[in-house]
């Protein structure tokens, strides 16, 4: 299986603890050694980097373990292959354009038979599931909104049904945005934070690295991570359950589908939209 990363803040924020953490797991305290990549958004585009290489072997991954690239919405994805040759392709994340907008979409899992779904407009380069889960993703928004939905939880709904549907073809773990908002989806396993003020000190897990929040961050800022399995040892994180949907805007959750904890509904609205 793979490993995914995500974030989502209400400012340029800098991932580099995080992907610090998670780029031991591709190769050295973790199996994922078969490609890697991360997407960095500004506005409405998207700056990605790929390495079918291991990332903890990566000169790549090095260099932007080494460089502040700040974003507020950031997708990353270390891969151990099970469908498709380790090459360049066929390493997340994988982007497509739609609205106007760069969409990123990283997968953990694997889906029998998806190849059978035609795909549309989007044809998928490599030949992962994956991307072909991708394709037929995006292609079915494409049809259904020709132009962005006015509520934007009416898309946020859609997307959450398209999840459940490929869901059932196996495993389908993923992290996905427009530009705008982070989409999160938790079949078997996925996890979530948020670092707000008043901030402390965090230490990996994977590496031996901690980092004083306080000092890096200014007293309005809000970070959520979300990744496969916990980065950081002395932190508290949320478990997703399988069949949980989150949409972050800004570093907080402002949508869930699913049964949270304590909640009798199928659904429950953060926010409205």
């Amino acid at each position: 299986m793979c490993e995914l990363l995500g974030m989502s803040a209400n400012v340029p924020t800098d991932i580099r603890f995080s992907f610090t953490g998670l780029m031991q797991r591709g190769g050295h305290t973790g199996p994922h050694r078969d490609g890697w990549g991360i997407a960095f958004y500004g506005e409405r585009g998207a700056r990605l980097f790929h390495d079918p290489c291991p990332s903890c072997e990566s000169e790549v991954a090095r260099l932007v373990q080494q460089h502040s690239i700040k974003s507020r919405i950031v997708i990353s994805h270390i891969r151990r292959a099970n469908r498709g040759r380790v090459c360049l392709e066929n390493t997340h994340p994988f982007t497509r354009e739609l609205w106007g907008r760069s969409w990123v979409f990283a997968h953990n899992g694997e889906l029998k038979g998806i190849k059978r779904r035609p795909c549309g407009p989007y044809e998928p380069i490599g030949s992962t599931d994956s991307e072909h889960a991708f394709c037929w993703l995006l292609g079915r928004i494409r049809e259904r909104f020709p132009q962005p939905p006015r509520v934007p939880a009416t898309l946020w709904r859609y997307v959450a049904g398209l999840a459940a549907e490929l869901n059932q073809l196996g495993i389908f773990n993923f992290l996905l945005s427009d530009s705008r908002w982070l989409y999160a989806h938790c079949s078997t396993k996925l996890a979530w934070l948020t670092r707000r003020a008043p901030f402390g000190e965090a230490q990996l897990t994977d590496a031996d690295m901690a980092v004083d929040f306080q000092g890096e961050t200014t007293p309005d800022d809000v970070v959520t991570v979300i990744a496969t399995q916990p980065l950081t040892g002395n932190e508290r994180w949320n478990l997703l359950a399988p069949g949980d949907f989150i949409v972050f805007d800004g570093g907080e959750p402002v949508w869930q589908h699913g049964v949270p904890a304590g909640c009798a509904t199928p659904s429950a609205f953060l926010h409205p939209g």
